[in-house]
């Protein structure tokens, strides 16, 4: 009965969101989504890029996420990762997902993503 993920939810320390819409925006390109007045109250900042949504929720105890992360699918990873390197993120390569190259990288607040790419063959 699940037809799609519809987003995945990060967490944050209060007072981060200036720091994260500049790397959701301007390192990855995604585009800030407008919260909702009742849930914008409660802090925190949405993105999307196509379908793909994520929520950065403010959390009081916050403690990154570093081994568990979205796994966002990319075209041109190469590309896609020296835009990263660009702006100043660090870029982890991995070349233990057969199939597929990818690479990880930190949010400004910590939190763990990795971009992925299946390979031809």
């Amino acid at each position: 009965m699940i037809a799609a993920l519809d987003h995945v939810q990060l967490a944050a320390p209060q007072g981060s969101e200036d720091a994260l819409r500049a790397y959701y925006t301007d390192v990855l390109g995604m585009t800030e989504i407008p919260k909702p007045p009742v849930l914008a109250a409660r802090g925190g900042c949405w993105f999307g890029a196509g379908p793909v949504q994520l929520h950065i929720g403010v959390e009081r105890d916050f403690r990154p996420a570093r081994k568990a992360h979205p796994g966002l699918r990319v075209t041109d990873i190469e590309a896609f990762a020296a835009r990263l390197e660009e702006r100043g993120a660090e870029v982890h390569w991995d070349g233990d997902l057969p199939g597929h190259r990818r690479f990880h990288s930190h949010d400004p607040v910590g939190n763990r993503l990795e971009f992925l790419e299946p390979t031809n063959g």
